[in-house]
């Protein structure tokens, strides 16, 4: 019952104000996320232009590194409107443990075998969780990973041809067995069957996000050198 003095309007008024900030903050973690898993691989598959076995590749890799980035700074925008920053911010002048990459992204691979069977397994965990986005309330969110979907399919179409032409290689068939917990750590838990399903492994303990590997320390320094040797700079 309400009457004159009644606190019952004021609590619920700041009830309702703690949980739409909760459910802010959750969101934009959840577009951190995904933001820092696009952007450090597109890092990583950048390493391969001008070391390509073909030129072709070479193209290739420089276009996808491109198309991820991409992503990753819509991504970001996104976040910066709920904590108040702005894109290249969030993408650059956090310390290495405030990202929220998972750490399959993270790894320095330098070999065919290897930097192929993460593209194959990151683009199809992708695709599940892109196909979870598109179908959420957020309509904003939902738009943007519509968008995103479409334009992965390149990136699909160029991991689903290399998988298939190394699928009898051992070399890849080990990189794969390697790799695979890594892949599952992209995805929430429940995601993780249908992952196993396209691909045709079975679930195993995943390496989750939350512990980075060493190596992403040194990816952050390559990555912000510019940007932080001119503290307060505009650029």
């Amino acid at each position: 019952m309400t009457g004159v003095g009644s606190t019952e309007p004021a609590k619920e008024g700041r009830a309702g104000s703690a949980s739409a900030a909760r459910m802010q903050r959750e969101r934009a973690q959840r577009l951190l996320a995904i933001a820092d898993d696009e952007l450090i691989i597109g890092w990583r598959d950048s390493e391969w232009t001008g070391i390509a076995p073909t030129l072709e590749e070479d193209v290739a890799f420089s276009s996808i590194a491109q198309n991820e980035i991409g992503h990753a700074r819509a991504l970001y925008e996104l976040a910066a409107a709920e904590l108040d920053s702005d894109a290249d911010a969030l993408a650059f002048d956090r310390e290495p443990d405030a990202y929220r990459c998972a750490p399959l992204v993270e790894l320095h691979l330098m070999d065919w075998a290897h930097t192929i069977a993460r593209r194959y397994l990151y683009e199809e965990a992708d695709r599940v969780r892109l196909d979870v986005l598109k179908k959420s309330d957020d309509t904003e969110l939902a738009g943007l990973a519509a968008k995103i979907d479409r334009e992965e399919t390149y990136h699909r179409l160029h991991a689903e041809m290399w998988a298939g032409r190394l699928r009898d290689e051992p070399r890849f068939r080990a990189a794969l067995d390697e790799l695979w917990p890594y892949a599952l750590g992209v995805l929430e838990p429940e995601q993780r069957p249908e992952l196993a399903r396209r691909v045709g492994l079975e679930v195993v303990d995943a390496k989750e996000r939350g512990e980075h590997t060493p190596v992403l320390a040194e990816l952050w320094d390559e990555m912000t050198q510019v940007r932080h040797s001119a503290p307060g700079a505009t650029w």
